[in-house]
This record gives structure tokens, C-alpha cells and sequence, in this order.
């Protein structure tokens, strides 16, 4: 639609809003004291719905009726309940009005013939607006609606001189609202009346908003009596007090009757932004505590009952009676912290036993330990022991959103444990409830901390009743739940050493079928720092492993692989591997494997392997003959000379332009192995049997931190040149063991110490013949395997990847 520019001299364009919004504030005022005569003749009620304001009028004492269609007119009330309104929402409604009108205004604009379209359009305009889209040229076609709107703001704005009837009444004709020849016969009649503008404003006004029949039959009476000279056809007062809007529009008493609305237009006061968000915040808060008051309501306990919903309530929980009861032999790798807990299922089973010397068991146990060592299992193993009911709940199970509740569910656990003789409440994570106590807590949190220590040690007797707690931070609890009463009897579930993990191993082998040739011996031993969850896990993944390669049993090798997946990652067969990167990582393996076989306090090798897992390339896995509580200084000597062979390799073999950076985490677990001998464990004559804090003896002054540095470095340097002399005196048997890595990638430990120490190959079939490249090496032509890529170390114990992710070759 075109900018409507025949719009009234010294009025803005329709879409000149703020200039517009402040004619129209001016005109309200006006408006407001132009009509106060009204106020004695008019009682209204209004309401607010969608935001157009409707009203209930009465003229005179028994004739009422509700308005139908709103036009705009100058009246203003003023509702003192509307200043509390929020400044929010009235910034958001007038964002809708203003999306409301663009449409609109693109409806007007496709659909330039709808006289329905149009007539919405120019409601939503303001009145200057309205005035402007009228007499632009671009607007040919006109209804009855539009223009009884566009006469009825002329006349409510006092601009009745700017009416063009001839261009009004041609745009009625096109639109179908008027028969043809009746503009012609309306001027003649006005001519003949002496009717100025503004009579003409009101009788047109009249006639239009009489109806779609009145204005029909008048204008076509109008229009046939224009030819024979008559000009009363439609216009004379006779014929004009037959319409139904004469009655009011000869008086010109706007808004009396249903066919001329009474538009309202309420105005307030400003709000300032502080009100409006403090009465924001005020009712957001009401609304708040009604919604935790009507939440707590349902939830309490009468209530709830009352309705039948807590009947099966989920937050005390009692294990199933008829279920597979845990016993103590279930429980393996933990013996210690067996026989301590065995002290309680004898208090359970015969109490006079241990009060008839006056002696009181403990009220409450924990078990602390790292996660998966087995700590619910244990409880669970002292309520199948005993024979006794059993409640658990979890510490996160107390806390909600209802303060108050948290307290409530402590009570209720240890209710419903008092109606049994005897029974073991088990908390899981009690640090999720238990922890220590801060003034800038929450009161939340320490209510149920409080219930639960009312309830442990209170003046309730709590006789017959055990609780056992389970956490992984024993640190993180409250001092007052740890003091005698309460918790006073701990229990350390540790990892299992390498029987009970060689126990653990056997149990679940149990459930499963195993191949002769494996041994759980090398397993457990291989598995250092696993915890019976882990353990379980192995033999879960080599289960599934060997279903997949169709296998009638577990074998080794699948035992095998399955820890190897599980400390190092899946082995990456798609990788692309040059024979340039296979072959140094080959050498280099091979200079860590020789190292190790041969210096003396090494542990045994247990595989060397150059297939890439995770972000390594190879490693030497090394096991220790047992679980190792102390090193010897001759064995941190010889872990520093392994962890130095990959690098002298690399420089025997390649030179020292060649060497990589894949040895940076054997350079650094080098280095700390180094620094912990002068700092911790006193192996330095310069420095002395002393005790440095901090990684790197922070502790110490500067001269201190100095010479330690100068004795690091002398260990390392020692290091590698041991590792180098041996590596150039058995350098045969070097080559030989990396090209034979090469050829079968993966190598045990047997077969590493026979090419080391006698000169033998193993005898069995070549994997690969091509000189350990891998994968479709056209797609890195011309770069030499030279990607950044982890070299890989040995790895003493477990066989973790070590290697550090931000090495580069």
C-alpha cells in the first residue's frame, strides 16, 4: 500500500506512529473534557477482554442492549483498578497490536476489492490514519462499514471540511454499496437543502450506518427520482425517520443505540519500571508459596493416606523376603571386612550374648571404600545372614523441592524399621545427606542431616535396629554423625589385592564356561587397581566377545582382548598405518621390551604389541609377580632405564635428526619417578634423607629446589645412557624384535624374552607381510606417516595407555 499522501495539510501519514500516538494523547484529553455532559445520561459497566473494551448501555428506563460493533468516539473513562496493571504487559500488548496491524495491512494490500478486509484493516489504523487511506487514490473501492467509519472520525476529530462527498460516493458505488447515479442525485439534494459539509458528514453517517437495506432502497430510490426532478426519495425527513438510526442521529447523540457502538477509551497513569517489577516479584512469590502449600498438602501424610496415595509409598523400601538372599561367601576379594561384619549378624541372631557383660554392638556401620569394592553387597549380606527385614533408600532419595520432606522420609524409614524386632536400615551415598554442616547451608539440608541424628542416637531407644551406611567420601560427612552413638564402628572395603581378585575371577568364571588354556592367575595379576565391579565387567565383555567369534568357550586370547579393551581402548584396525610409522614405532617398542628384559629389577614383560589403541601407536604391558606395596631403589633405577629405551632407540636407529616426540611421556614418567627418589624417598646423597611437599618440592627454598633439579636431571641423564649402551651391545637382538613386531604385531611376553635372550621367532603364522603397514596408505602419499600421533610407552602394571595426547611424532 502507497504512503497516503492527500492526507489533511498539517497531519503526519498513517505510519508516522510516535508522531501520531502523541496527536492522539492530546485528542483524549481534549476528547475528555468535550464530553463530561455525557457523564449524567450514561451508566456503563465494562470489562477487558482481548483488549477491546466492550459496554452495556441504557437509554432510558427500560430499553438495554450490548453494542455489536465498535467505532472509535471520544468518550474516556477512567478505571482506578487499571494503574495496577503491569508496565510488562502493557509493553507486550502494544508489540501485539503493532504485529496485528502489519498484518492487516498486508491482507488490505493483497486483497484491494474486500470491502471486509478493508474494514479491518482501517479499525486497527488510528484516526488520522483512517482519514489519509480514505482519500488516497490508490483506494477505488469502499464499503458501507469503512466509510461509515472514516465519516464517524471525521466528525468525533471536528474535520468535517475536509470531506470529498464525490470521491467518497463513487468509491460506495464501486464497491456495490450504492446504485449507480446516486452521487449525482445526493449532490443535487445537499445543493438544494443548503447542506454545508458537516451536515453532510452527519446526514451520510445516518444513512450508512441504517443498515444494508435502508441504505439500498434509499439510494435507489434516490438515484430513479434524480432523473424525474424528485428529490425526496430517500433524503426528506419522512423518509429519514423510517431509518433506524434517526431517532438518535437527528439529535446527534452518538452511542445510544446498537446501530452506532460506543467506542471506550480507557486511559491510566504511568508505572514506573521499580513498581511494576516489585508487584511482579510480589506475585510470582504469592503464587509460589500457594503452589508449595497446595504440593505439601498433598504429599503429607493424612492427606495422602486419606486419598490412597501413599499406599505403596516408594521411599521406604523393604527388601523382598522371598527373594535370593545375599549371603557372606557371595562376597568375595573383602575377607577382612567380612569377618569385622560378621560381629553384627551374631549380635542379630543371639543379642543376650553380648549384653550379658554389659557390651553394646554398634548402632550404626559404615563402609567406606573406593566405588565398586562391594560395600552394598556386604550389607546386603549381613540382612541374609541374620535373617532379618532389610530397608534401604539412597541418600538423594530424602531431598526434594518441600522443605520439610527430607525429615519427614527420615522418620518414616525408621517407623517403619521399629515395628520389626530387628532390622538393618542401609542408607547408599549418605554423604548426599550426611555432609558437614555450614552456617551458609540451606535449613533444608540441615533438618534431615538433624533428623537423622535424632533418630540414630536420640531419646528414642533405637534397640534391635542397625544402620549401615555406604560411602566413597568419608571425609565429606558431618563430625557429629561420625562420633561413637552413631556411626562409631567404620569398616575399610579396600580394592582386592591379587587373590581377591583371582577369588572374584573364579566366581564369576563360575557362571560362564572357560577354555583349559586360561589362566586367572596371569589375569588377576594383570588387573591391578580393578575393582569387583570391573572384574565382573571383564569377564562380561570376554563372554560377549567370544559369542560373537562363535567360540564354544572363553579362551585366553578373548580374556585377552577383553582387558585390553578395558584399560586401552578397542584396538583400531581401520587405522592408517605407513610402513615409516610402523617401523619406528616398532623399533622403538622393541628398544623398551630389550631394556626391560635384560636390566636387572625390571618387571616381567607381559606383551608387547605395535597395534594402535586410543591415542596410541604400541606399548610393553609389564606385570609384577605381586601386588607391590613399596619399590626398591634399584627398581625405580630400572623403571627409569625401560621408560628411557624407546627414546635411545629411535637415536641408535634413526639419528638424531630422526628421533620423535612420541617418547615425551616416557621422558615424563621418567622425570617423576626421578623426582619423587630425590624428594620423597631420600635416594639422593646431595640433597639429603629429607621430605620436599609438592610435586616438584615446592616446600623447599630456591637453593633447594635448585640442587634438586641438578639431581633429577643427573638421574635421568644416567638413565638414558644405560639404557643406550645396552641397546648398542645387544643391538642384533634389537632389530630382530622389532622385525618380528612388525611381522605379528602383537607379541606375549614368552615369546619377547626367547627372541631377547635366545635368538627365536615364534612359531606360528605371519599376520602381516607388509612390513606392519596398514590400511589404504595411498590417501597419505607424500607425508610419510608423519601425523600427529602418540609413540605409546611401556606400561608397568595395569598395561594403561600412558601415552600423553599431546605428543607429535
Amino acid at each position: 500500500m502507497s504512503q497516503f499522501a492527500s492526507s489533511p495539510p498539517g497531519y503526519p501519514r498513517f505510519r508516522d506512529y510516535p508522531k501520531l500516538r502523541e496527536l492522539h494523547r492530546a485528542r483524549l484529553a481534549q476528547a475528555a473534557v468535550r464530553s463530561s455532559h455525557h457523564a449524567s445520561s450514561l451508566s456503563s459497566s465494562s470489562w477487558r477482554q482481548q483488549q477491546q473494551y466492550r459496554t452495556f448501555m441504557s437509554v432510558g428506563p427500560s430499553h438495554s442492549t450490548l453494542l455489536s460493533q465498535t467505532i472509535n468516539y471520544p468518550v474516556t473513562t477512567t478505571n482506578n483498578n487499571l494503574g495496577q496493571r503491569r508496565y510488562f504487559w502493557n509493553r507486550l500488548d502494544r508489540v501485539r497490536q503493532d504485529w496485528d496491524l502489519r498484518y492487516w495491512e498486508r491482507q488490505a494490500m493483497n486483497n484491494p476489492d474486500d470491502i471486509h478486509v478493508q474494514h479491518e484493516y482501517m479499525r486497527r489504523l488510528p484516526a488520522q490514519g483512517r482519514i489519509a487511506y480514505v482519500r488516497d487514490p490508490a483506494v477505488t473501492v469502499l464499503g458501507p462499514q469503512s466509510a461509515a467509519l472514516y465519516l464517524q472520525t471525521l466528525q468525533d476529530l471536528n474535520q468535517s471540511n475536509y470531506l470529498d462527498v464525490s470521491d467518497l460516493l463513487r468509491k460506495l458505488e464501486r464497491g456495490g454499496s450504492l446504485p449507480a447515479g446516486a452521487t449525482q442525485a445526493w449532490k443535487d439534494h445537499a445543493m438544494q437543502e443548503k447542506w454545508n459539509k458537516k451536515d453532510q458528514v452527519t446526514h451520510l453517517l445516518q444513512y450508512l450506518t441504517g443498515g444494508g437495506s435502508a441504505v439500498t432502497a434509499g439510494m435507489g430510490a434516490l438515484a430513479s427520482n434524480a432523473a424525474g426532478g424528485s428529490l425526496g426519495g430517500g433524503f426528506d425527513g419522512n423518509n429519514m425517520a423510517r431509518s433506524p438510526m434517526a431517532p438518535s442521529m437527528l439529535t446527534g447523540g452518538s452511542g445510544r443505540t446498537p446501530n452506532q457502538p460506543l467506542h471506550v477509551q480507557v486511559t491510566q497513569a504511568p508505572i514506573s519500571p521499580l513498581r511494576a517489577a516489585a508487584g511482579l516479584v510480589g506475585r510470582v512469590a504469592l503464587m509460589f508459596v500457594g503452589f508449595a502449600a497446595i504440593g505439601a498438602l498433598l504429599d503429607s501424610q493424612g492427606f495422602g493416606r486419606g486419598m490412597g496415595m501413599n499406599q505403596n509409598s516408594k521411599h521406604v523400601q523393604e527388601a523382598d523376603k522371598d527373594g535370593k538372599k545375599v549371603k557372606f561367601e557371595d562376597v568375595k576379594g573383602v575377607d577382612e571386612a567380612k569377618s569385622e561384619l560378621e560381629e553384627i549378624v551374631l549380635y542379630l541372631k543371639d543379642p543376650t550374648r553380648f549384653t550379658r557383660l554389659g557390651g553394646k554392638l554398634p548402632r550404626g556401620v559404615l563402609l567406606t571404600g573406593p566405588p565398586g569394592t562391594g560395600k552394598t553387597l556386604l550389607a546386603k549380606a549381613i540382612a541374609g545372614e541374620a535373617d532379618v527385614p532389610f530397608f534401604y533408600a539412597s541418600g538423594s532419595q530424602f531431598e526434594e523441592v518441600y522443605v520439610g520432606l527430607g525429615a519427614k522420609r527420615i522418620r518414616e524409614l525408621f517407623e517403619a524399621a521399629k515395628k520389626k524386632k530387628c532390622a538393618i536400615i542401609f542408607i547408599d551415598e549418605i554423604d548426599a545427606v550426611g555432609g558437614t554442616r555450614k552456617l551458609k547451608d540451606q535449613s533444608a539440608l540441615k533438618m534431615t542431616l538433624n533428623e537423622l541424628l535424632v533418630q540414630m542416637d536420640g531419646f528414642d531407644a533405637n534397640d534391635g535396629i542397625i544402620v549401615v551406611g555406604a560411602t566413597n567420601f568419608v571425609e565429606s560427612l558431618d563430625p557429629a554423625l561420625l562420633r561413637p552413638g552413631r556411626f562409631d564402628k567404620h569398616v575399610v572395603v579396600p580394592l582386592p589385592d591379587v587373590g581377591g581378585r583371582k577369588a572374584i575371577l573364579e566366581m564369576y568364571a563360575k557362571k560362564t564356561k572357560l577354555a583349559p588354556d586360561v589362566d586367572l592367575n596371569i589375569v588377576a595379576r594383570g588387573t591391578t587397581g580393578m575393582s569387583g565391579a570391573d572384574l565382573s565387567n571383564l569377564i562380561n565383555q570376554a563372554a560377549i566377545k567370544a559369542s560373537v567369534d562363535g567360540l564354544s568357550a572363553i579362551n585366553m586370547h578373548v580374556m585377552e582382548y577383553a582387558k585390553d579393551k578395558i584399560l586401552m581402548g578397542a584396538e583400531r584396525k581401520t587405522a592408517v598405518i605407513t610402513k615409516e610409522t610402523a617401523r619406528n614405532t616398532a623399533f622403538h617398542e622393541a628398544g623398551h621390551a630389550v631394556v626391560g628384559v635384560l636390566t636387572e629389577g625390571a618387571m616381567p614383560i607381559h606383551k608387547a604389541t605395535i597395534m594402535p589403541r586410543g591415542p596410541s601407536l604400541g606399548m610393553v604391558s609389564m606385570l609384577p609377580e605381586g601386588d607391590q606395596t613399596s619399590q626398591s631403589k634399584r627398581q625405580m633405577l630400572a623403571m627409569m632405564d625401560v621408560a628411557m629405551g624407546g627414546r635411545a632407540a629411535e637415536e641408535l636407529i634413526f639419528g638424531d635428526e630422526q628421533v620423535t616426540s612420541g617418547a615425551s611421556n616416557d621422558i615424563q614418567q621418567a622425570t617423576r619417578i626421578a623426582r619423587a627418589m630425590v624428594t620423597k624417598f631420600g635416594f639422593s646423597d646431595l640433597v639429603g634423607i629429607v621430605y620436599h611437599g609438592g610435586e616438584v618440592g615446592e616446600e623447599a627454598s630456591a637453593e633447594t629446589r635448585a640442587l634438586v633439579d641438578t639431581e633429577v636431571k643427573k638421574l635421568t641423564q644416567g638413565a638414558y645412557l644405560r639404557a643406550k649402551n645396552l641397546l648398542t651391545k645387544y643391538a642384533d637382538r634389537h632389530r630382530m624384535l622389532a622385525e618380528t613386531l612388525l611381522e605379528y604385531e602383537t607379541l606375549t611376553g614368552d615369546e619377547v624374552r626367547d627372541i631377547v635372550t635366545k635368538g627365536i621367532k615364534p612359531n606360528r603364522p605371519v599376520i602381516n607381510k607388509s612390513g606392519g603397514e596398514r590400511g589404504d596408505t595411498s590417501i597419505v602419499e607424500g607425508g610419510g606417516g608423519k601425523g600427529k600421533r602418540s609413540r605409546g610407552s611401556f606400561l608397568p602394571g595395569l598395561g594403561r595407555s600412558r601415552s600423553d595426547e599431546s605428543a607429535t611424532r
